[in-house]
């Protein structure tokens, strides 16, 4: 174990973490090599050492203080200043006004270059593409409290209407019928049922499922689709709310329901990679990031998670953060909990 008491990784956990480099857990403990004298971030790129031969810091100042100096491949004393840089960096960029690289960068204290490539290692995105990402969502929350396309142009924040088409582009690709225009010409059903978790709401249009949640009423899907037309469930539904109810009761046994979620690509990308994880077993943010191909991208996948309109049947409870802690949860840690001991069983 860890002799330092500021470290809360254990052995096993750390090495783990620095055999598959993940960039994680930078920042929260660094790895001693004591045949070269040196000590790197876990994500470090050089090859492995012999496991007898490391020892693990709470930081650098601890490793320096055993004699050992600095990696000049990953820079290990960086890690802490990048992550404030990039900290106070989405600080700005969500501003009225966000500023360019430049500008930005100068605020930070980075190159332009560096500082583009230390924030998509953060974020999975650059400083732009973050922005149009941005706009594009207080549009989209625009529309889906009525706003025509003109006036979620505005709230948005695109200068021109052409560059909310593309950023509309870019961040919904593919967009199934219920999320097209606030629900403009879709018949939504739903129904409110009792289950082991508290009442759960359930929506779908023709082509499945585009809302499970809890404790939602009828409103929450005026305001997430304001132009569908919303009638009460049918005897077709009733079967779609009973398997629904079964999922949410018995989670270890999911059925295959259809679903009609949208999302961006990367968004369904996650998603998917939710839908393959076992029940009974869990997934941590940066495990999720990597099995989607954009290791780096580790909060742009908690995003993604605490998007899922689908509770349970996309099972955003089964991950959780890299210490073993549960995060968070959008109804509730309790809920979270109880799927995960049901799935465990």
């Amino acid at each position: 174990m860890f002799m330092d008491t500021k470290v809360k990784v254990d052995d096993d956990t750390a090495w783990a973490a620095v055999e598959r480099r993940d960039r994680a857990f930078d920042g929260r403990f660094v790895t001693g090599v004591l045949t070269t004298g040196i000590y790197c971030r876990p994500s470090c790129a050089a090859r492995h050492p012999a496991r007898p031969n490391v020892r693990f810091f709470a930081d650098g100042a601890d490793a320096r203080a055993a004699g050992l100096r600095a990696c000049k491949r990953c820079l290990p004393d960086d890690v802490g200043r990048d992550e404030q840089a990039v900290a106070l960096a989405l600080k700005l960029l969500s501003g009225e006004e966000p500023p360019r690289l430049e500008e930005l960068s100068a605020q930070v204290g980075y190159s332009p270059a560096h500082f583009s490539r230390v924030f998509a290692r953060e974020t999975g995105l650059t400083p732009a593409a973050y922005v149009r990402g941005l706009k594009a969502q207080r549009a989209i929350a625009a529309i889906e409290q009525g706003a025509s396309v003109t006036e979620a142009i505005y709230e948005g924040g695109f200068s021109a209407p052409s560059r909310f088409y593309d950023a509309m582009k870019e961040e919904i690709p593919m967009t199934p019928s219920a999320w097209k225009k606030g629900g403009a010409g879709v018949t939504i059903r739903w129904a409110i049922a009792d289950t082991r978790l508290g009442k759960m709401l359930l929506a779908a249009t023709d082509k499945g499922i585009c809302r499970l949640s809890f404790d939602e009423d009828e409103s929450a899907l005026v305001r997430r689709f304001p132009n569908a037309t919303l009638l009460p469930g049918d005897s077709g539904f009733a079967d779609l709310l009973r398997q629904a109810v079964a999922a949410v009761d018995h989670p270890q046994a999911m059925p295959d329901l259809p679903l009609d979620v949208g999302g961006t690509s990367f968004q369904r990308a996650v998603w998917a990679e939710l839908q393959r994880i076992p029940a009974g077993e869990t997934r941590s943010y940066a495990d999720i990031a990597a099995a989607v191909g954009k290791p780096a991208a580790i909060r742009a996948a908690g995003s993604a998670n605490g998007a899922n309109n689908v509770a349970v049947l996309i099972p955003c409870h089964r991950v959780i953060r890299t210490d073993g802690s549960l995060g968070g949860y959008a109804y509730g840690l309790e809920r979270k909990k109880a799927l995960l001991e049901a799935e465990s069983q």
